[in-house]
């Protein structure tokens, strides 16, 4: 009956879940899903890893486990629901409870009515009005149709350098792909920094450090003015306000915005993010419609704000959740941290919860650390670096955010750090959890334990350190300090700071040599990654000299190379 039926409009992630959750909770309701795209159901994250070649046949983003592929013949015959592929909904008659409909091979009109409606229409790729984006090899990475065009062209052998307008989680996770065949990337970002909103400007100039030494330039306040073509009409280079880059290929990834027209044209309340407002229960302003995935707006668990934050993971939990609540369920979405990780090339990067930045905004009085760990005991084979960053507010000392970045194993460590904040945990109980031990998984203290024990200490008053920002103010001004340097030759070689004000001292020697040192002088300290400098820092205390300070994340966070 069409007072019972539900209809969901869009698919991917957050509608097929949807629809399958329902379908378990009532195996009798009659459920319609309706996508205007030619593909149903499939893994889009998975989109850069089919370009890559990691992932072999695109339909392996739309298979199961059990080599089923999930088109719309699966979602009928094993789940009774009907699927109109190449259909669009055009309208809402919300007073009537019609939705109507066109379908894009014909264009042939109709309309079908609903009993419960679940809008789950997505998002689309940012288009900044940039001259030049019609142009042939111009790409978005968004849809199987995207990445198959991307693979065809770079297989056949006609693309040596591809422009990426965007440094943010696609831009960076599209480097490995085309390095994967052969192809060079270059990655041009607006914001003062990569990984805008994601990570903080320290974390992003070290990632951008690593992939520069990888061979990968990331230029940021870089404006995309055109995309300028060769004779036959295909993209050649691109034109900023700062430069030109030659690119026989470019790819657009320049953010995701919020699918709502549909909504808004049929008077749904729109959130100040500009995504589709919905209650703890995911319902939209009207009670008989449901939506969710990258058309809706969270709210932040720690901030209380709402966000916008696409993610595919987000996009099945509410599928889930909706499904429940179609069929009687009255299951609540608390909200979101805002968790993601990603690869590119040898690094890692990965968050969750606030940014110093956001932080800042929602009121808080912060305090941020950086700190170098090992993802395994150093005697383990295998064990890679990485850096961990944790924002906490002064007073309460509770964990607000957390930052990583390096080629450890960051998953383990973020996903503990998630489930610490979302409990309102502090530094105290973060140091103590009792985490799984053994040289092959982790150090004996583990890094979540090391950065907590870290930034207590900071907090504490037992250490002073400064960042790789205000260590360059320094060095730029006539401050008179001593930049106490206690890496080994081969160390300062690699990455040198030439200063009037520095001194090169062994830790093994530095009792000797800073003996006679005035009581009152100021002195920096710094290493190859942050463990030496901080040892020198506590012993140069020890021994009655008061003005010391380190460098928090050490010669690996400084971006600032050939500086004086």
């Amino acid at each position: 009956m069409p007072s019972d039926r539900i209809v969901i409009v869009g698919g991917v992630a957050c509608g097929p879940k949807a629809a399958s959750r329902a379908r378990r909770r009532n195996p009798g309701v009659e459920i319609v899903i309706v996508e205007r795209g030619p593909y149903l159901s499939y893994a889009g994250c998975g989109l850069p890893y089919f370009i890559g070649g990691s992932v072999g046949e695109i339909k392996d983003l739309w298979t199961t486990q059990y080599a089923v592929e999930r088109n719309v013949a699966f979602f009928k015959d094993t789940k009774d629901v009907n699927v109109l592929l190449r259909t669009e909904a055009t309208g809402i008659d919300r007073k009537n409870k019609i939705v109507h409909l066109k379908n894009l091979e014909t264009g042939e009109a109709s309309r079908i009515e609903y009993g419960k409606l679940v809008l789950a229409t997505g998002g689309s790729p940012n288009r900044p009005p940039i001259e030049g984006l019609h142009l042939e090899r111009v790409f978005c990475l968004h849809s199987p149709s995207d990445a198959l065009a991307i693979r065809d062209l770079i297989e056949k052998d006609e693309v040596d350098c591809a422009a990426i307008i965007g440094g943010g989680s696609i831009g960076l996770e599209a480097v490995e792909s085309f390095f994967a065949h052969a192809v060079d990337a270059v990655i041009l970002e607006r914001e003062d920094q990569i990984l805008p909103g994601l990570v903080d400007a320290d974390l992003a100039a070290y990632v951008a450090g690593e992939l520069l030494g990888l061979g990968v330039a990331c230029y940021t306040s870089e404006t995309v003015l055109r995309v300028e073509g060769d004779e036959k009409g295909k993209a050649a280079k691109v034109v900023t306000n700062r430069r030109e880059v030659a690119g026989d290929m470019v790819l657009l990834a320049a953010g995701v915005r919020p699918n709502v027209e549909l909504a808004r044209d049929a008077g749904l309340e729109i959130g100040p993010t500009g995504a589709l407002a919905v209650d703890d229960r995911l319902r939209t302003s009207d009670p008989s419609i449901f939506a969710g995935g990258d058309c809706v707006e969270c709210t932040h668990l720690v901030s209380r704000k709402k966000v916008f934050a696409p993610l595919g993971s987000t996009a099945n939990k509410h599928g889930r959740m909706i499904g429940d609540n179609l069929t009687g369920g009255d299951e609540t979405f608390s909200g979101i941290l805002g968790t993601a990780i990603l690869k590119s090339l040898k690094l890692n990067v990965a968050r969750t919860g606030l940014t110093t930045k956001q932080a800042r905004e929602a009121g808080f009085d912060t305090l941020e650390t950086l700190t170098p760990s090992l993802d395994k005991a150093h005697y383990s084979p295998g064990g890679k670096p990485f850096l961990l960053k944790l924002v906490v507010d002064r007073k309460s000392e509770r964990v607000l955010g957390a930052q990583a970045a390096g080629p450890g194993d960051l998953a383990k460590r973020i996903d503990v750090l998630a489930t610490h904040i979302t409990c309102g945990g502090t530094l105290k109980e973060l140091s103590d959890l009792d985490l799984a031990y053994a040289p092959p998984f982790s150090t004996a203290v583990d890094p979540v334990a090391h950065a907590a024990n870290h930034t207590r200490n900071r907090l504490n008053g037992l250490v002073q350190s400064v960042t790789a920002g205000e260590l360059l103010n320094r060095l730029r001004s006539d401050d008179n300090f001593i930049l106490l340097d206690v890496r080994q030759p081969k160390e300062v070689e690699k990455n040198k700071i030439e200063d009037r004000r520095l001194k090169h001292v062994s830790l093994l020697d530095l009792r000797r040599e800073m003996a006679k040192a005035p009581k009152d002088v100021e002195i920096v300290c710094v290493c190859q990654t942050g463990p030496r400098s901080y040892e020198a820092c506590m012993t140069l205390k020890g021994m009655g000299l008061g003005k010391v300070s380190f460098l928090e994340g050490g010669m690996r966070v400084w971006p600032f190379l050939g500086t004086e």
